[in-house]
Formats: structure tokens, sequence, C-alpha cells
């Protein structure tokens, strides 16, 4: 899959809009292009922007076979886009539509333009208990400790990373 599309480059190293090409791939039926970019952002860069196969592989490993503590910090380093160490909505939203428009229009059930902000006005008020407009690492953790399927979701990150790539299956927008 991944290991492909990096053989075509010659150093080994990719930058942000080759990423960009090689997310794409996967995702067809949709843009995949600003959630490649947030998710680019999650990986240690070399000081010309790039980044190595090693390094995505340690990425991967972490997201799809690491610790609880290591996924959670993964997602939190997702959706934290301006690293500040808390989540806002609007950095949460922005994430969300990425992936919708990743998702394209082929989902089940149908995305709707008022699904992405519906979705995290719904998460938002889940999460940030202390309800000032910022959601922290230790919220978003005793949010995902409190929720049974976000802990069995964590766990299935594995299958979930390796079947979508492998799969062309239609994606389904089920869980929250």
């Amino acid at each position: 899959m991944f290991y492909c599309t990096f053989q075509e480059c010659p150093t080994g190293l990719v930058d942000e809009d080759a990423f960009k090409q090689i997310f794409s791939q996967f995702f067809p039926q949709g843009d995949a292009t600003q959630y490649a970019h947030y998710v680019f952002n999650t990986f240690k860069h070399n000081h010309h922007g790039q980044i190595s196969f090693e390094d995505f592989l340690g990425a991967l490993s972490t997201v799809s076979r690491g610790t609880t503590q290591e996924k959670l910090q993964w997602i939190f380093g997702l959706y934290d886009v301006n690293h500040d160490g808390l989540i806002t909505k609007a950095e949460m939203l922005d994430v969300v539509t990425a992936i919708y428009e990743m998702l394209g229009r082929y989902t089940e059930p149908q995305v709707e333009d008022s699904s992405a902000k519906d979705h995290v006005e719904k998460i938002f008020h889940l999460i940030d208990k202390n309800k000032d407009g910022a959601i922290t690492i230790d919220e978003l953790a005793a949010w995902m400790s409190r929720d049974a399927t976000v802990v069995e979701s964590l766990g299935m990150m594995d299958t979930v990373l390796y079947t979508s790539s492998e799969s062309r299956a239609r994606p389904s927008l089920s869980q929250p």
C-alpha cells in the first residue's frame, strides 16, 4: 500500500504535496487533500518539511498497535491543529469537515452540508465537561474511558487502517 508509493520517491522522503497525492489514492471517492494535510502535520518533519518512510511507519505503528495512551496522544495531536495543547470547536470542525470531504458524497448515511457541524456540536458537548470552549487531553482521555465504543474503536484501529487501504468498499459514517 503506502510502501509502493514511497518507493516512487528516490530519496525515501516525502513532502506534504507528495503525501497528499499518495493519501488521495486511497480515497478516490472524495477529496482527501485537507485531511492529508492534518495527518501529515502529526509526523515529525526534517528541516525541509519532509517525512521519511521510517518515520511514517513508526507513526503508523503507534496508531495501529500502540498503547491506548499513544493512540490518544496521536488523535489529540491530529485535532489540536495549532499545537497549543487545546482542541477548540473550530479545530474539531476543520478536521471533521476534512474527514467528510475525504469520504465523499457516497457514504451511508448520506452526508449533508450540516453533518460535520452537527457531529462536532454533539461530540464537543460530550467531551468539554467544564464548558470552557476547549478540550484538553485529560478531558479527551476521560471521555474516551467513559465510552466503551470509543475504547473498542481504539483497539480496532489496526484493522481499520489496514483494511481501509486494501478495500474500496463504500465507507460508513455510522460511528461518531
